[in-house]
């Protein structure tokens, strides 16, 4: 990382901690936000976000990325659906009873 990156990182800490004095009480996010630093959290890995993460724990940035992982695969829309066989048109059981 050459000079200028790491003075820019620095910046970002500090405005983030500027953000961090204004704000007080709990932050909340909706899940886009979420969804958006949890993606970004993991590709960073743990160690980094602990140097980088201001705002919130890494451990919840994480914590996002495992449910956002599991809900892709829950199969939910699964769910919703019939169970079993789709039901056969009126016009074809009409058809069938006539032969």
């Amino acid at each position: 990382m050459n000079g200028r990156q790491q003075q820019q990182i620095e910046f970002l800490k500090t405005q983030v901690a500027v953000l961090k004095e204004f704000q007080r009480g709990r932050i909340l996010l909706n899940d886009d936000q979420r969804r958006r630093l949890a993606r970004q959290g993991k590709t960073l890995g743990y160690r980094l976000l602990s140097e980088v993460s201001c705002l919130f724990t890494p451990d919840t940035i994480l914590r996002w990325h495992r449910e956002l992982v599991a809900r892709k695969f829950d199969f939910s829309d699964w769910r919703t659906c019939q169970p079993g066989r789709p039901r056969i048109r009126d016009e074809i059981v009409e058809l069938t009873i006539q032969l």
